[in-house]
């Protein structure tokens, strides 16, 4: 690994050299998702000229080995051809991501999925379940990686390779189209949130991509779930809730095994029903080792739920009076935002504060975890675009969508407060 690790360091120094030349300027270009039609078969047509003519054209960069950022379900990826070792070293000097981040790859197809895997590696039960249900879209598997294939750049040096079928019909065509598996993380500079608008990576990376493909604002808002089902217990390990819920995945391999003589897997959760210090140290998947999602603005995260044991809590007036004796702001006003569910108590007692400027960005009602994922990052952009002193974001609970909310508002917050509501 440390012999990877020094390949890696000059590789990104040389590529970093090598981009700044190429993107001197970025394009929009725009991709009409509804002229792209998938068959049964997995081939694409594409009605729109524009469309097929924008994807041809990001097809050529990406075949130069250039990085394109494009739209997808879960946000804006910043894709490369995931077998050319020098294509991937640019989504790293562009983004400034660290060396032993793996990426996930992106396929279009059950075919281009096939060509990727080990010859003698056969689909578990419980991953043919989980295909069948929730490919194409927000579920990313863990596979054995052929390294003779696949390179160490992809995975970090580690044995498995994380794969994916994205359902966004611009993702899924610019596959197909270059004819190729793309890797993508998100296109943003790394540690900042997860774009999901082409504004929002135009406003990141303007001048260090050539082409962004807008298809427009992301479905479901956060990134993918992470699944390693590779154990020979045959459970199956959550490495990073995402877009497709633990109930979902519950639910389907309940069904799907309930006529069987096979176990149904358990569902572990990583962090929350066990811990693994060396995978944390050498993750197979992105989201486990690095802070990630945050603001160049500090963020809080309020507690409204029961304070653990010799944590006090404070009321909203006297949280107030600390923040505004502790927060360094302009002479004029403190100006804070709110990221909170529509219907917050919280946020109704924070703003009857009017000394405090109060930047309001509402994610929907707490009973919608969906619609609040799906606002979740481009709350956390708008209001630093805004310019806030400070960002606070109000829990939610940790079921369903809120599982993957609340693992990516607890990375990208600094501090944590527990508040009693009256």
């Amino acid at each position: 690994m440390n012999v990877l690790k020094r390949y890696l360091k000059f590789s990104l120094k040389r590529s970093s050299q090598l981009q700044g030349t190429m993107a001197a300027t970025t394009q929009v270009l725009a991709c009409d998702s509804t002229s792209i039609v998938f068959s049964l078969d997995d081939q694409v047509a594409i009605s729109s000229p524009e469309t097929l003519a924008a994807l041809r054209t990001a097809a050529s960069c990406l075949k130069d080995l250039f990085p394109v950022a494009f739209p997808t379900e879960t946000v804006y990826g910043l894709g490369a051809i995931a077998l050319n070792a020098t294509a991937a070293l640019k989504i790293f000097s562009t983004k400034g991501r660290p060396a032993d981040n793996p990426l996930i790859v992106h396929v279009s197809s059950r075919r281009m999925l096939q060509t990727l895997l080990p010859q003698n590696y056969a689909l578990s039960p419980s991953y043919e379940l989980l295909i069948e249900h929730f490919w194409p879209g927000p579920l990313t598997l863990l596979f054995p990686c052929d390294h003779s294939l696949i390179p160490d750049i992809i995975t970090a040096g580690q044995q498995t390779v994380a794969i994916r079928m994205p359902s966004h019909p611009v993702a899924r065509a610019l596959i197909a189209v270059t004819d190729a598996p793309l890797a993508a993380p998100s296109a943003n500079s790394s540690g900042k949130p997860s774009p999901t608008r082409a504004e929002h990576v135009l406003n990141d990376l303007n001048g260090k991509i050539t082409i962004i493909l807008d298809g427009g604002p992301c479905e479901v808002g956060l990134e993918s779930t992470v699944v390693d089902g590779l154990h020979e217990d045959g459970n199956i390990r959550i490495l990073r809730p995402g877009g497709i819920t633990v109930e979902d995945i519950k639910r389907v391999l309940v069904n799907g095994f309930s006529d069987s003589d096979t176990p149904i897997p358990q569902i572990l959760v990583h962090r929350r029903d066990f811990r693994d210090d060396a995978l944390e140290q050498a993750p197979t998947t992105p989201g486990m080792k690095y802070r990630h999602y945050s603001p160049s603005v500090p963020v809080t995260l309020m507690h409204v739920s029961d304070a653990p044991l010799g944590i006090e809590p404070l009321s909203p007036s006297v949280f107030l009076e600390e923040l505004k004796r502790s927060i360094p702001h302009s002479p004029d006003t403190l100006r804070v935002g709110l990221l909170m569910p529509s219907d917050s108590i919280l946020m109704k007692s924070l703003i009857s504060d009017t000394t405090i400027q109060w930047h309001e960005f509402p994610l929907g009602l707490v009973s919608e975890p969906a619609i609040i994922a799906r606002r979740l990052f481009d709350g956390l952009l708008t209001l630093e675009r805004e310019g806030v002193d400070l960002i606070l974001v109000e829990e939610v609970p940790e079921e369903n969508e809120g599982l993957a909310i609340m693992n990516r508002v607890k990375k990208a917050a600094g501090s944590s407060q527990w508040i009693t509501i009256p």
